[in-house]
C-alpha cells in the first residue's frame, strides 16, 4: 500500500454517512472528550460529521437514554457500554482514606456531584493529574471514576453527576477481555502507527496489565496486519472496509479519531499539527483551537473559529495556499454554514 492508498484508507475507516447518535457512537466506538469549547466542545465536533441533524450538547442532553458510558479507552469519552463493560473489574491500586470515605458517601447519597460532596468534605484542594488544583472532593470522584468505583449518570450544566457502579458478573477471561480492548482501540484509530499504539493502551495496561504477549498473539493469529510502509509501522486489522476516496471539506476537532495520531498525521500529509489551546500565546503557530482542515484526501490547513456577538467567524491558514477550484471554495463555504447551524442553540 503507498501512502496515497494510506490516506483513502485512513479516512474510509472512520467517516462514514451521517446516522443516529446511538449508531454513531457504536459505529465510531469511542468519541474523545475536552472541555475547552471553542467554537464547541471536542465530542460535538466529532459527532457533527457522523450524527444527521446534530447540534452541540445533543450528547449530554441524550447520554442517559443512550447505551453510552463516560469512560476511559485511550483518553476519557463516551463509549457503547459493551466497550467500557470490558474494564471491569480492574486491578485497583490502594485508596486513602479519603477516598473511602468519598465512596461511602456516594453509597449513602445514591446520586453524588463535586458541589454537594464538598457540603460534607469542605473546600480543601489537592494537586490534580495534570500539575493544576482542584477540589479534594472532585479529584477523588475522578479517582474513583477511573478506577470503576462510580460512573457517570448525567451531567448537569456540564458537572458530573455520580453514582456507585454496580458490577455485574464478569463473563470473560483477563486474556479476553484485553484482547477485545486491544481490537476496539486498533478498530477506532486503524491504521495505527505501532510506536503510538503503544501510547494508546496506556491505560488498559494501568487498569488491565501486560498487553504484549496480547498483542503478540493477535499478529501471529492473523487477527491483525503489521505492514511497514514508508519506514513506518502501522497496525491493521484484519477485516476492514475498503478504502473510497473523500469528497469535500470538513473542519475535523483536534481530538477527531483521524487526527489523534499526529506522528501518522505527519507522515500522510507532511506537515505538523499539534493542539495548542495549552500552549502559551507567543509560542502558538496555528491558534489556540486550530481544527484541521480536510478537503477530499488532503488535510490541507487548519481553521479557528469563534463566536462574537452571535455572529460565526472563522480564519484559515494553509500550508501550500488555498485550492483556486471553484468546487473547494463551494464546499468551504457549505461547511462554514454547517457549523454555524450546528452551533445554534
Amino acid at each position: 500500500m503507498n501512502k496515497n492508498k494510506l490516506r483513502e484508507f485512513a479516512i474510509s475507516q472512520i467517516l462514514f454517512r451521517p446516522t443516529t447518535l446511538a449508531r454513531a457512537i457504536d459505529q465510531l466506538g469511542f468519541v474523545q472528550m475536552d472541555p475547552v469549547r471553542s467554537p464547541a466542545r471536542a465530542q460535538d465536533l466529532i459527532l457533527r460529521h457522523r450524527v444527521a441533524g446534530y447540534r452541540a450538547g445533543d450528547a449530554e442532553k441524550n447520554y442517559p437514554a443512550l447505551n453510552v458510558e463516560e469512560d476511559y479507552l485511550y483518553a476519557y469519552g463516551y463509549m457503547p457500554r459493551d466497550i467500557s463493560n470490558l474494564w471491569h473489574p480492574k486491578k485497583v491500586g490502594r485508596l486513602s482514606a479519603f477516598d473511602k470515605k468519598v465512596l461511602e458517601a456516594a453509597r449513602e447519597m445514591g446520586e453524588i456531584n463535586p458541589k454537594k460532596l464538598e457540603e460534607y468534605f469542605g473546600k480543601k484542594t489537592v494537586r490534580n493529574w495534570w500539575g493544576g488544583r482542584s477540589r479534594a472532593a472532585k479529584h477523588s470522584l475522578d479517582i474513583l471514576n477511573y478506577w470503576g468505583f462510580v460512573k457517570v449518570v448525567r451531567r448537569e450544566k456540564g458537572q458530573r453527576v455520580y453514582k456507585v457502579r454496580q458490577l455485574g458478573e464478569q463473563k470473560l477471561t483477563l486474556a479476553e477481555r484485553k484482547m477485545q480492548l486491544i481490537l476496539a482501540i486498533i478498530k477506532i484509530l486503524s491504521p495505527v502507527t505501532e510506536r503510538k499504539l503503544g501510547a494508546a493502551l496506556h491505560f488498559l495496561k494501568q487498569g488491565l496489565g501486560d498487553t504484549k504477549s496480547v498483542l503478540d498473539r493477535l499478529i501471529k493469529s492473523g487477527e491483525l496486519t503489521k505492514q511497514k510502509i514508508d519506514g513506518v509501522n502501522y497496525l491493521f486489522l484484519a477485516e476492514t472496509r475498503a478504502p473510497k476516496s473523500h469528497e469535500g471539506v470538513k473542519i475535523l476537532a483536534p481530538f477527531d479519531p483521524l487526527v489523534w495520531d499526529r506522528g501518522r498525521f505527519e507522515h500522510l500529509w507532511g506537515w505538523e499539527y499539534r493542539f495548542e489551546a495549552y500552549t502559551p500565546a507567543p509560542k502558538r503557530v496555528r491558534g489556540y483551537y486550530a481544527m484541521p482542515l480536510l478537503w477530499n484526501n488532503n488535510v490541507i490547513g487548519w481553521a479557528n473559529a469563534k463566536k462574537d456577538s452571535g455572529k460565526l467567524n472563522v480564519d484559515f491558514g494553509y500550508v501550500n495556499g488555498p485550492p483556486s477550484s471553484k468546487e473547494f471554495q463551494k464546499a468551504l463555504e457549505e461547511e462554514i454554514e454547517n457549523l454555524n447551524i450546528f452551533l445554534l442553540e
